[in-house]
């Protein structure tokens, strides 16, 4: 399942940054990034998806990206290495986890993560020691 996840997030790449979409080619922010993969590897998203503001959840504290990827996704113990896995990040210590990404692989020569943000769109980089620190928990798609 792994490779079937990477093979289609690195499809995203180019795709423009548009805060809530989540279409190949026309634009996705990070949770649409990893709904649009959902769809293309599994089908059907499992629930639909309520608007969200770019600042959700971070007035409530609720960890709602971690909540939806614990029920939808399955646990994973932390291995950066393992490309098509799903890492959510905390942005900041004390904020929610709000940011999303699918981990490449080493082909590269160096971990890399497949993720989208304002200002880049979708984009393979490195994951560096700062997206590492921010690293809050790991997860795989379901077979």
């Amino acid at each position: 399942m792994s490779g079937a996840v990477l093979a289609a997030a690195r499809g995203w790449i180019g795709t423009p940054y548009r805060h809530q979409c989540s279409t190949r080619g026309q634009g996705a922010d990070c949770l649409g990034l990893l709904r649009g993969v959902w769809r293309e590897v599994l089908g059907e998203e499992p629930e639909v998806m309520p608007a969200y503001t770019p600042d959700w959840s971070e007035a409530s504290g609720l960890e709602r990206m971690w909540e939806g990827a614990a029920r939808h996704l399955i646990a994973a113990s932390r291995n950066l290495e393992a490309g098509g896995e799903v890492v959510l990040f905390r942005m900041r210590r004390s904020a929610v986890a709000k940011h999303v990404a699918i981990l490449g692989d080493a082909s590269l020569g160096y971990q890399t993560i497949i993720h989208a943000y304002s200002g880049a769109g979708v984009v393979e980089t490195p994951l560096s020691d700062a997206w590492a620190r921010r690293i809050v928990a790991q997860f795989r798609f379901p077979d």
